[in-house]
């Protein structure tokens, strides 16, 4: 029996957000494979969307992937940094917030007195970080770049179930149609969990 919990977690929504190849690769060497700026745009514009003026989303990073971002990345409005470590000791520069796993990050940020103002957790890798995203039951969307093409890439994104997670034809502000950027087509998809599983 549950008493009196003085900080119970705010239940928030949590995504994932990647762009894959045909192998579901995500990077290589630290960093992209690809260099389609119109499909980072969209990124950046999907994560740093907020509902009105003074909410913030969350983004959860590994650190390999948040090493790996580009440096011009940062500041990104409406935004706060977590980032995943068990061997750094300090929050790295940029960042907001440093935890050494998955569910304490989420603790952390549903919580008073952050959960006012966070609307959407975002996670935006790598593998290890979206493995365990998928599993938690907050997880809502994924959000997933189909590039039509293929690319050396060291960093998987991880295997999901399909039919728990359904794509949707349609979705707000997600472009339906192929998109093409330097020579290279790509489709904008997101994944719903199906609402008899979220728990």
């Amino acid at each position: 029996m549950e008493v009196n919990q003085p900080n119970k977690a705010e239940r928030k929504p949590v995504r994932l957000i990647a762009a894959v190849c045909k192998d579901m690769g995500i990077g290589k060497d630290g960093k992209l494979p690809w260099n389609l700026p119109s499909e980072f745009q969209y990124f950046l514009n999907t994560v740093s969307r907020v509902s009105r003026p003074g909410r913030k989303n969350v983004m959860i990073w590994g650190k390999l992937c948040w090493y790996s971002k580009p440096e011009d990345m940062l500041p990104l409005a409406n935004s706060l940094h977590v980032v995943l470590s068990t061997t750094l000791s300090a929050i790295p520069d940029n960042a907001h917030f440093l935890c050494r796993d998955f569910e304490s990050a989420i603790r952390t940020v549903s919580q008073p007195p952050l959960a006012d103002q966070v609307e959407t957790i975002w996670i935006v890798g790598g593998t290890r970080v979206y493995e365990d995203a998928l599993k938690h039951p907050w997880c809502d969307l994924v959000y997933l770049t189909h590039i039509m093409a293929e690319f050396d890439c060291d960093v998987f994104f991880p295997e999901f179930d399909r039919e728990l997670f359904k794509v949707q034809e349609r979705f707000p502000d997600v472009p339906s149609e192929i998109q093409e950027d330097n020579g290279i087509k790509y489709k904008c998809q997101v994944f719903k969990k199906l609402i008899g599983d979220l728990v």
